[in-house]
């Protein structure tokens, strides 16, 4: 006739990827603990890297190649102008407020400043 089952004794087998994500997050918990141990043993203060600067240290002065414009506007706002931009040659550099000359487009970003819109 049929089949017998009794109640108690279902018995389903697991799904093989939850085996597998039980085993990775065991695996990536270790890991984060002993990477973090060692991080906190080893307590060393990474600097971020350096721009280049001039030989005199200051970036106020314009040097062939520096052609980019370091500028602070009314709100405090730092932007950079690049040759062929709209405002461009109606900029002035004052070194007093904080201005200054760039060599690249990166090293002003580095440094804090944002490109101009326009």
């Amino acid at each position: 006739m049929g089949k017998i089952v009794h109640a108690g004794r279902t018995w389903r087998r697991r799904p093989w990827w939850r085996s597998l994500l039980r085993s990775r997050l065991l695996t990536v918990l270790g890991l984060l603990a002993i990477s973090s141990a060692a991080y906190v043993a080893v307590d060393e203060r990474h600097e971020l890297p350096r721009v280049h600067r001039s030989s005199t240290g200051n970036a106020a002065f314009h040097k062939s190649g520096c052609d980019i414009k370091g500028n602070i506007n009314e709100s405090g706002e730092h932007i950079f102008h690049v040759p062929g931009q709209e405002y461009y040659l109606a900029t002035r550099i004052d070194p007093a407020r904080g201005e200054r000359w760039f060599c690249s487009q990166w090293e002003a970003w580095w440094a804090g400043w944002r490109k101009a819109k326009v």
